[in-house]
């Protein structure tokens, strides 16, 4: 079918001509509501992101020279976060000259990810940037938020 007839064709049922295909040989075109089409398009996008899984990561953190008592209840709540779904982010922070126990730091988090070995697994390693050292921890078994 001619452009001229395909377009007449659109007008006489009041939609538009719109081309779907240009590559083709001959070009596809289809006849539609424009707006209506725009509009389903909004709704599937909006859809696919409220179903999305959102990832929350909960941030816990450390000194080099963390008690064991704070040390324990930190590892509870980064259970909780956990078993929550959420991922944990445990990181080791250095104040003025304490940068100099690095290996504390790194000795911390380890222990600290194989406690929670049962509840998540280590995405990164301790990583020190700046004057932080950093690890992730992702959970295992996802439970959805109700």
């Amino acid at each position: 079918m001619s452009i001229e007839e395909a377009r007449k064709l659109a007008d006489d049922k009041e939609l538009d001509l719109v081309l779907i295909s240009e590559k083709a040989d001959p070009p596809v075109c289809r006849i539609i509501d424009y707006q209506k089409f725009l509009y389903q398009q909004k709704k599937k996008q909006k859809e696919i992101r409220a179903n999305a899984q959102k990832v929350v990561v909960k941030e816990v953190r450390f000194g080099p020279n963390t008690d064991e008592h704070d040390y324990n209840f930190k590892l509870k709540h980064a259970e909780k976060f956990l078993t929550d779904g959420a991922k944990v982010k445990a990181f080791v922070f250095f104040k003025g000259r304490s940068i100099l126990f690095k290996e504390k730091g790194e000795i911390l988090l380890l222990r600290f990810a194989q406690d929670l070995e049962e509840f998540g697994k280590v995405e990164q390693l301790p990583k020190l940037e700046g004057k932080r050292m950093i690890m992730f921890i992702s959970p295992k078994v996802v439970k959805k938020k109700s």
